[in-house]
């Protein structure tokens, strides 16, 4: 009779969890040891890694590197929300912490995830159409969005926008019309930077690209000019001295990508770096890029550049020959204390990525696998309930 009560339970425990995520399979996270205390020092706990996952298979999903214990942890958002249906969603196309927050965008699923910075559990979300990037400033999100539905046309008619999003109530307050399908999004001195695609719209012709930042001024929150850059812009950051650095995908076929500058005072671009771009991250002074496409060298896919003289001072920062086995390369961030590097490698975009960290000097301390598509990282501190950055 025991035995037979302990099959019921188990039966009865099983059918509720099942009912809590319907059609949806549940999953546990998947641990991974590493290098036990090896980053402990310092006022960072931890980092998050959000896998994008492909379009149209519902697998973006979170997971978070301990740095105390070395302990890498797969997919923990399923594990910590089983309630949630379809977990995070769809594409998570960016992720960043504001406060005690952390924050999702979901792009094809249309809503951004709110989370408790330091347990991930869902507080909320925000509905935005086709939403790509975030950025904060002063209790505010702003959010790029395309505004329209996900469909290649070089006739696409629907401009973006960026929603301004009260952080308190997680409630849309205001939008402003840029160009079409707009992606990175920026902060600086009173203003917000938005790297225009056109992405839809070029895909059948070049000339339908966008190729402008659009500037928008934070006390009036509509846009007050455009900066000309190129063709299909993507990525945008801000330095230590309040400058933008954009980067374009071009067209894919007869222009290269590139990486620009842009002089806030003068609101123009004033300087160019010839590397491909698909990826950079900015620590301090330095520039860490990642370059792909046919044109490069395979040195020049890992370049440093020194962001106040604007000059490549390192063209090839991986020192130890491990980026000759890089499908990929496709994430990067640099820890804030350490300067270790944290790369990112996407495969075939189908099965499971990688993530590997290397240290200063460019040397592999260690490499683990990760969730479909391993692209968007955030540093946890220590003090979660710190004030807002």
């Amino acid at each position: 009779m025991k035995k037979q009560a302990i099959i019921i339970y188990l039966f009865v425990v099983t059918l509720l969890l099942a009912s809590c995520r319907k059609d949806v399979e549940l999953l546990l996270s998947e641990v991974t040891s590493t290098d036990p205390g090896a980053s402990a020092a310092g006022r960072y706990a931890g980092l998050y890694l959000l896998n994008e996952g492909n379009m149209g298979s519902n697998k973006a999903t979170l997971d978070f590197y301990d740095f105390v214990t070395g302990n890498y942890h797969r997919n923990i958002y399923a594990e910590r929300n089983p309630s949630v249906p379809k977990e995070l969603g769809d594409v998570g196309n960016d992720l960043q912490r504001y406060g005690s927050r952390l924050y999702a965008v979901i792009n094809a699923s249309n809503k951004i995830e709110v989370m408790d910075a330091r347990t991930t559990k869902s507080i909320g979300r925000i509905e935005i159409p086709n939403c790509r990037h975030i950025t904060f400033h002063e209790g505010y999100a702003y959010v790029t969005s395309y505004a329209g539905p996900i469909e290649i046309d070089p006739e696409y008619k629907q401009k973006g926008y960026v929603a301004k999003i009260d952080t308190a109530t997680l409630k849309v307050l205001d939008t402003c019309i840029v160009g079409y399908q707009p992606d990175g999004i920026a902060v600086s001195n009173g203003n917000i930077y938005v790297a225009n695609s056109g992405g839809y719209r070029g895909a059948g012709k070049s000339t339908n690209y966008e190729r402008t930042v659009s500037v928008i001024s934070i006390a009036t929150f509509r846009e007050i000019t455009q900066i000309d850059v190129d063709l299909n812009l993507h990525r945008i950051k801000t330095d230590s001295r309040g400058d933008l650095w954009v980067s374009s995908r071009s067209d894919y076929r007869d222009s290269p990508s590139r990486l620009y500058f842009i002089d806030h005072r003068k609101q123009a671009v004033t300087d160019t770096i010839d590397l491909p771009v698909s990826n950079f991250a900015i620590a301090g002074d330095s520039l860490y890029l990642i370059g792909m496409g046919e044109l490069a060298q395979r040195a020049d896919y890992f370049s440093i550049v020194n962001t106040a003289t604007r000059e490549v001072v390192n063209s090839g920062f991986i020192t130890d020959g491990t980026d000759k086995g890089l499908e990929t390369p496709y994430g990067i961030t640099v820890h804030p204390e350490t300067r270790d590097i944290y790369i990112t490698d996407a495969g075939d975009y189908i099965n499971p990525g990688y993530l590997y960290r290397f240290n200063r000097e460019g040397k592999k301390i260690w490499s683990v696998q990760t969730g479909d598509i391993p692209a968007h990282f955030v540093f946890l501190p220590k003090n979660i309930n710190m004030s807002p950055l």
